[in-house]
């Protein structure tokens, strides 16, 4: 009976999951036979004179290619995204010598693999929607880009099979001078990504800024529409937004796995897995706007009009549900830092609370000035209510001048809150290190007062100014904060000792070699900054990990 039982459970189960891979071919087969509706529509005609199809039953073909290629964009964001922090980790784990780096690796990579298919799917779909509803521009499109689609091609072969020698030669490369090999083919891999990226952005950046195509050879007309003013300015968006997106995917896919964990060891490993991937996403998402503002400022530059049209005509308000969403990441982020200084660090929630309520009320106040809108939708009656289209509040907050200012100024918030959490538990003893952390206070403090006064002056100015000369000034503020006060955040304490206090504390990763050292040794020095369950005993000793030590 037992017998019987068990095989009509694993019946039950074949038959439930050819009923999902049944259900999945009826679902694709249907959205391949969604361009027979509209090729329906022109059967009179024949396939030549025909330059666009549509279907208004569902939506119209503009949105059916935005839903697909959005799709697209999602998933070939995580599979261009994963590969760079997954072999950084791995070479992180070679040179250190710990394998939770080369787990780490291997587990973002798993989920690389697991995306790949899909991705590819939804980009041969959308391939098919675009000839079926777009013949005319697809075949013009051909005709200039055409050595690229060969190139693309090439690359996207090399690249699978880049991909899938990587992951499966995983555990064979480990020994010896193997390991080399299989970090030379994750640099390779990395490599095939980027070009498979910068490619297919010349084509959809050139119609966004088309340039004229002279007449010549197919390679001088492929590279003169390649390189219009948009491409790399979208190629460098797109590359930190992949590192953003993959960063904090990994990171969600940590937190459930850790909810779903049944031992310590489990759970230790993915909360130090969500630990990196929101350190990647949020150190990824700093600079993301600056490569936004970039893109934006090239666009003015090309077609004022078309910027006019982005920013201030029927378009702002993507730009205004953008802010919002922005914003909900920003404050995700802090409120990630906050949670992990007040439950993780005994006794810093009376310590940290004011600052954290400071940095929230800042981070609220500049969201709800980067989310004003510089012209209201409003009735003839109200308009005369405001003396015009313009509120005389609201369009104060309304201009860039102001939301330029804002966003750089929850920029620092934000990385004045992940220096917070970095240095949270830690008390430095080496008298430089005070010094340092009051010198990288008072640079955080004289960035946000410049960064406020040359916002201010951007409304006494003519454009050209504000745009050309402050508001880069800003950018290039706080990327100089970034970049000179990251590194001596990180090692305050690489030449003295360290005492750390809380059940969750930030360590070294030699101290748990020798825990003495912790407390009274000459130095810990190397390593990487990770997350390590602690707990100090009554007796002085050092519970890791499941493990006593005797202190």
């Amino acid at each position: 009976m037992t017998y019987h039982g068990k095989h009509r459970e694993r019946r039950a189960g074949l038959w439930h999951r050819r009923a999902w891979s049944v259900a999945a071919l009826i679902f694709l087969t249907g959205l391949l036979g969604i361009p027979l509706l509209g090729l329906a529509q022109d059967a009179a005609g024949t396939a030549a004179t025909v330059a666009y199809r549509d279907i208004p039953q569902l939506g119209g073909s503009r949105n059916i290619i935005w839903v697909i290629a959005q799709q697209h964009l999602l998933l070939a964001g995580f599979v261009l995204g994963v590969p760079i922090f997954a072999w950084v980790c791995e070479i992180v784990g070679v040179r250190t010598g710990d394998k939770r780096y080369d787990k780490l690796a291997k587990e973002f990579t798993k989920l690389l693999t697991s995306a790949y298919a899909t991705t590819a799917l939804f980009g041969g779909i959308l391939l098919f929607m675009l000839l079926g509803f777009y013949p005319k521009l697809m075949a013009y499109l051909t005709d200039i880009f055409f050595p690229s689609f060969v190139v693309y091609c090439a690359l996207f072969l090399l690249e699978t099979v880049t991909l899938y020698l990587y992951w499966y030669g995983w555990d064979v490369m480990q020994g010896g001078g193997k390991k080399g090999l299989h970090l030379f083919l994750g640099l390779l891999l990395n490599v095939f990504a980027f070009f498979i990226m910068i490619v297919p952005n010349s084509w959809a950046t050139f119609q966004a800024s088309p340039v004229v195509v002279a007449e010549g050879s197919a390679l001088a007309r492929a590279w003169a529409a390649t390189w219009n003013p948009t491409w790399w300015p979208v190629n460098v968006h797109r590359l930190i937004a992949n590192v953003v997106l993959g960063g904090f995917i990994c990171g969600a896919y940590a937190g459930m796995r850790y909810l779903s964990a049944n031992t310590h060891e489990e759970r230790v490993h993915y909360d130090w897995m969500g630990y990196v991937g929101n350190f990647i996403g949020v150190f990824g998402m700093l600079p993301l706007p600056f490569a936004g503002y970039w893109l934006m400022r090239e666009v003015y530059q090309y077609n004022q009009q078309m910027g006019i049209t982005l920013m201030g005509g029927f378009l702002s308000w993507l730009f205004i549900l953008q802010a919002f969403l922005i914003g909900v990441l920003f404050l995700g982020a802090n409120y990630y830092f906050w949670l992990g200084i007040t439950h993780r660090i005994e006794g810093s929630e009376v310590k940290y609370r004011r600052p954290i309520m400071a940095m929230l009320v800042i981070l609220l106040l500049c969201l709800g000035v980067w989310m004003t809108p510089h012209s209201l939708v409003a009735s003839l009656e109200e308009a005369r209510k405001m003396g015009g289209t313009h509120h005389p509040l609201l369009g104060v907050f309304g201009v860039m001048s102001a939301k330029m200012t804002v966003v750089n100024i929850m920029i620092l918030v934000t990385f004045m809150s992940f220096i917070i959490y970095w240095r949270a538990g830690k008390q430095v003893t080496a008298t430089w290190a005070k010094v340092a952390q009051k010198v990288m206070g008072g640079v955080l403090g004289l960035a946000a007062i410049v960064v406020i006064v040359l916002g201010v002056w951007g409304y006494f100015v003519p454009a050209i100014v504000r745009i050309n000369y402050f508001s880069v000034a800003q950018v290039l503020i706080v990327l100089f904060v970034l970049v000179t006060i990251t590194p001596p955040a990180h090692d305050l304490d690489g030449l003295r000792a360290v005492f750390v206090a809380g059940t969750l504390a930030h360590l070294r990763r030699d101290a748990r070699l020798l825990p003495v050292r912790l407390l009274a040794g000459p130095g810990l020095r190397g390593g990487i900054h990770v997350i390590e369950h602690v707990r100090v005993l009554s007796a002085g000793g050092l519970h890791f990990l499941g493990g006593h030590h005797g202190g």
